[in-house]
């Protein structure tokens, strides 16, 4: 099994890279998410998931193991496929896919595209315990941070910020430091935007 790939980048797409690795160029499909992170290195390393078909042998590259771990558990649920777990982790950063499905927010894993109701409503139920207990989350906690990060977003909006880019910041921020209050996460947010 091939567990990650470090060499040089020949070509970067939004949606696959060729890397040279000891005169081989490998062709490795990414998300968004990985494209975005990869910026313009000459010299990269991504980490990888073979996935073997009858038909094919495909290799996606992700720019983190988190990310290469909730595409893994993705594909883990029936009716999810790699085109499909590829898509979640570019409309969503990994962090937003795992905290959608720790708080089974089925909203927030519906409003990527191609995905319904009853899909969403699936990956919740086959995930859900298995993120909590992989990243020893706690329920309540993550319910109130939530609620936290939606009351911080929406004080946000009313001071004329745009929500996508203020959300990034706000989970940066709350990633770093769970306990905060709303007034603290808005405080930290506007000295990062």
């Amino acid at each position: 099994m091939i567990t990650h790939l470090r060499g040089k980048l020949v070509e970067k797409n939004p949606t696959y890279v060729i890397i040279e690795c000891a005169g081989v160029g490998y062709f490795l499909n990414i998300s968004l998410h990985t494209f975005s992170k990869i910026g313009d290195q000459e010299n990269i390393q991504l980490f990888t998931h073979l996935q073997i078909k009858e038909d094919a042998h495909t290799l996606f590259g992700f720019s983190e193991q988190s990310e290469r771990e909730i595409f893994r558990l993705l594909l883990s649920v029936s009716g999810i496929g790699a085109s499909t777990a590829r898509t979640m982790l570019s409309s969503l950063s990994p962090l937003q896919v795992r905290d959608a499905i720790a708080n089974a927010d089925v909203a927030k894993i519906q409003s990527v595209k191609g995905i319904g109701a009853k899909t969403a409503q699936r990956v919740i139920l086959d995930l859900k315990d298995k993120i909590l207990k992989i990243y020893d989350i706690d329920e309540v906690s993550t319910g109130s941070n939530n609620t936290n990060k939606d009351e911080a977003l929406s004080a946000l909006e009313v001071l004329g910020f745009v929500r996508k880019q203020a959300e990034k910041v706000v989970d940066k921020v709350i990633n770093q430091d769970p306990t905060l209050s709303v007034e603290d996460i808005i405080k930290h947010t506007l000295k990062n935007l």
